[in-house]
């Protein structure tokens, strides 16, 4: 593996999953009599990130100055780059002090069994003021209607910090077995398959020509071995695709569409925070640290809403520091199916086009159609892709 990328920050993945069976048998023994709490949806799929390797090279939950330092300039207060704070957040500490060790459980699994063991190494409280600085920081909005604004304020605003150990992989080993993978995972596997020059594409939705001809392009233009199309499978907000059917959609493109060993279909489990830019950064670590040479950064990239500038998330790269990152971006356009030159294209470059010469539609207009069983013109989306979303939508009715 020595001629992949090197993970972010360290000369080699830093996993916190206790791999050894026998120690994770006596530790999920321990757990057992342990102080311990029900943690926050965002907090439980942290542990799992960390868990997979894909938040190298930390080693636990941040404390407060690592996470008002990197709300300022996306730096830890030891200096090492990272764009989004990594907490665990709770309402009320109760008993628990520095020095303890508690056991972290799950919110959603049934029974919330024990997700991961944590040392505990400071408890301490946000101000009011020092939560929505850091709130404004990360999501660029301190707007309660922002869902991941919400969702982060909602937490509480006391940070359990210190190490952790991480027993298991939530749901998401269990409910994605095909498409769950660690970070450490995925590097083995794009070893084994020989690829070096390797594109990330990160997706939460179903993916339509556009973000399939997309993949075709990086690959073309940076001469890559393969692309790893990289699912988010934790939590969305109402009225998002659900994980299975997305899973379904693009397994059924690659399978008709892609070359035999040109694609990877992977997944990971973390919740969405539509924080744009400071998320796409994040989204760069995570596909650095799982052996992907390149990223595919496209328009409005982690967004929600008009919250986002349409290509603020390209932009905020280039506040990245020299070095900081070893990762290549790769700044994708909008892309749409031009009637004149019958293929998709980067809408910017196709010149001497107006609107009417690309098949565009509204996420809504597309909604819309599946849910009234009517394909989207070939042009846009696969038939076999949009005749799985119309059973999804017809399903729901």
């Amino acid at each position: 593996m020595s001629n992949l990328i090197a993970p972010h920050g360290a000369a080699r993945l830093n996993p916190l999953y206790v791999e050894d069976a026998d120690e994770r048998g006596r530790l999920v023994q321990e757990a057992e009599s342990l102080p311990s709490i029900t943690v926050a949806s965002a907090a439980a799929s942290n542990a799992v990130m960390l868990g997979g390797g894909y938040f190298t090279p930390l080693a636990g939950f941040m404390d407060k100055a690592d996470a008002l330092s990197v709300g300022r300039s996306m730096r830890t207060a030891g200096g090492l780059f990272w764009p989004t704070p990594v907490l665990n957040l709770v309402r009320e500490a109760g008993p628990v002090a520095a020095g303890a060790r508690i056991a972290l459980r799950d919110p959603n699994v049934d029974g919330a069994p024990v997700l991961a063991i944590q040392e505990v190494e400071a408890v301490e409280s946000f101000s009011a003021a020092e939560f929505d600085t850091l709130t404004g920081q990360v999501y660029g909005t301190t707007d309660p209607a922002h869902p991941g604004v919400a969702d982060f304020q909602a937490q509480g605003k006391v940070a359990l910090s210190g190490p952790v150990r991480v027993l298991n992989f939530s749901y998401f080993e269990t409910e994605f077995p095909d498409t769950f993978r660690t970070a450490v995972a995925i590097r083995q596997e794009i070893a084994e398959r020989g690829w070096c020059r390797v594109v990330a594409f990160q997706t939460r939705n179903p993916m339509h020509r556009a973000h399939e001809e997309l993949c075709r392009m990086a690959m073309e233009r940076l001469e890559a071995d393969g692309v790893v199309i990289h699912m988010l499978l934790g939590k969305l907000k109402p009225g998002d695709i659900p994980a299975p059917v997305r899973d379904a959609t693009i397994r059924k493109m690659v399978e008709l569409y892609f070359p035999p060993n040109s694609a990877m279909i992977t997944g990971y489990g973390f919740d969405m925070l539509y924080a744009g830019p400071r998320e796409a950064v994040l989204h760069a670590v995570f596909r650095q640290n799982m052996g992907a040479s390149h990223f595919i950064v496209g328009r409005d990239h982690a967004g929600v809403g008009d919250y986002y500038e349409p290509f603020e998330a390209q932009g905020v790269f280039d506040d990245v520091p020299a070095g900081a990152l070893q990762i290549e971006l790769f700044k994708a356009d909008h892309t749409a199916w031009s009637k004149k030159l019958n293929k998709v294209v980067m809408m910017r470059e196709a010149p001497g086009h107006t609107k009417e010469d690309f098949v565009l539609l509204s996420g809504t207009a597309v909604r819309e159609m599946l849910g009234r069983g009517i394909a989207p013109p070939p042009e846009f989306s696969r038939p076999e892709v949009a005749q799985i979303l119309i059973d999804h939508y017809r399903g729901q009715e």
